[in-house]
């Protein structure tokens, strides 16, 4: 089946706000197995909203609309929907009954425009928002079903999963089950060089490729008669993607982040570590402390932007820096194995490097990274070249730390594991 999406209001046409509801709805629509051929953005203009949709609903099996169920003057996507798909508005009772309750709760008088936001299209599958006063509606046509969904993400995301993805689903006979494989260290290219083969043959299940930064995910996608039916078709491709990417594959849990994955494995062998950073300013600190239960394994962070802090606090020689210069291997070395002395932690990790957009020179120039790595006194650096602006260095230079940080640790252990079969 296809999909459309259009996602309404004039503040994303005029970049005021990033569009983050069609990543997430062509994601899932994507795991759910649907195809996905054309995405709008239309402004709050009725004519013009229209005419889009009238386009999708010739050519799309179900259009999901974003956006523009609020109770002002130019939300306009119910009754322009409404209008296309010749439905009268009439008032949901139970929509205006909750309503009444909300601004009842919060001893707020409602206006007369609130409840706008009660009015469905006839016949419409009505769908409770309770994260919002508006609710959103499902309006099935001979020839299209069209889903309208609030535009704020903390109510669209939920409503979607507790109403509008199990509606979906039972509109095909058989189950679509997604798997994806999550890889680090391996550029884009390389990964899809790796599977290129196995895309090039697929069928049932499907292959697909998403780089992300510092990543690469593989999604890999069966229908069945049943879900038991559709993992037997993904259990032996995706057995086949770890052997090919090997211990580049830290995960194959959609849950489960990069930073997710490195802390897993810090606790799971009782491992300490310690954070020193420069360019990042904290950036690695933060991905990792996002992640509940690490506090049991995390014991300090440093952000030693200048020479005089990397000297200070991390033990960083004055004629080291004098002689190689801040952004170096042998600093990002001296900062590591500082860090897991200065705290006593069984890994350090540390990152040092140009960011830009000034501060680069022939020699070393924009987005030139040095990340080190100390695993029980055991120092592993690399160097990296990432392009773009400062923001996506910064954000490159952390996933390359904490991919550079799992490596080092599997490879400790894997040299500790064959030392004693030895």
């Amino acid at each position: 089946m296809v999909v459309e999406l259009i996602c309404v209001g004039t503040e994303i046409l005029l970049g005021n706000i990033v569009n983050t509801n069609a990543a997430y709805l062509a994601e899932k629509c994507a795991g759910l197995g649907l195809s996905c051929y054309f995405q709008t953005v239309v402004g709050d203009n009725g004519e013009r909203l229209a005419m889009v949709l009238k386009t999708a609903m010739e050519r799309s099996d179900i259009v999901i609309l974003s956006g523009g169920l609020g109770p002002t003057e130019d939300d306009l996507t119910k009754e322009v929907a409404a209008k296309v798909c010749g439905r009268a508005l009439v008032m949901h009772e139970p929509s205006k009954e909750r309503l009444a309750e909300f601004f009842e709760k919060r001893g707020t008088v409602p206006t007369e425009n609130n409840w706008k936001q009660a009015m469905m299209p006839e016949g419409a599958i009505v769908l409770d928002n309770p994260n919002g006063t508006a609710p959103g509606a499902v309006i099935e046509t001979e020839t299209a079903k069209v889903v309208l969904l609030p535009g704020p993400p903390n109510e669209l995301c939920p409503m979607f999963e507790n109403s509008v993805e199990p509606y979906l689903k039972k509109l095909t006979n058989y189950v679509i089950c997604s798997r994806t494989v999550k890889i680090c260290g391996v550029g884009e290219s390389k990964a899809e060089t790796m599977v290129k083969d196995l895309i090039d043959s697929q069928t049932n299940p499907t292959i697909a490729t998403y780089a992300k930064t510092g990543e690469v995910h593989i999604r890999v996608t069966a229908s069945g008669d049943n879900e038991k039916a559709a993992g037997k078709l993904i259990k032996p491709v995706v057995k086949e993607l770890k052997a090919r990417f090997q211990n580049a594959v830290y995960t194959t849990e959609e849950d489960v982040t990069l930073e997710k994955a490195v802390s897993d494995l810090l606790v799971a062998n009782n491992l300490t570590v310690t954070c020193a950073e420069s360019c990042t300013g904290g950036l690695l600190s933060g991905r990792l402390v996002n992640v509940p239960g690490v506090s049991d394994v995390y014991k300090a962070g440093f952000v030693t932007y200048s020479n005089k802090a990397k000297r200070r606090f991390l033990g960083v020689k004055k004629t080291t820096l004098q002689k190689y210069g801040a952004v170096s291997q042998q600093i990002a070395e001296e900062m590591a194995k500082g860090a897991a002395l200065f705290t006593k932690t069984d890994v350090a990790v540390a990152v040092t490097g140009i960011a830009g957009p000034d501060g680069g020179t022939e020699e070393k120039p924009v987005g030139l990274v040095y990340i080190a790595c100390c695993v029980k006194g055991k120092t592993t650096v690399k160097k990296y070249q990432f392009s773009g602006n400062r923001a996506k260095i910064r954000e490159s230079s952390v996933s390359a730390a904490l991919c550079l940080m799992r490596s080092c640790i599997l490879e400790y252990f894997s040299k500790v594991t064959f030392g004693k079969k030895d």
